[in-house]
């Protein structure tokens, strides 16, 4: 799984940071990824985040079948 955050929707709420810190972190005002390639075993706190975050501004790619 590859996920990245739409910085012009990010409303800064943390909310992600709170779900997976492994993932995500706050530079400033916004919420960024610390790697686009999420490790297997956070994949799932990554959907949990992009599924509760308010603004939508968390994008997940599945991960391509090789």
């Amino acid at each position: 799984m590859k996920v990245s955050i739409d910085n012009d929707l990010c409303s800064g709420c943390e909310l992600c940071v709170s779900t997976c810190p492994e993932v995500f972190e706050m530079q400033g005002d916004i919420a960024t990824v610390k790697a686009d390639a999420v490790p297997e075993e956070h994949e799932e706190s990554v959907q949990q985040a992009a599924d509760d975050c308010p603004t939508s501004a968390i994008i997940i790619e599945s991960r391509e079948e090789g």
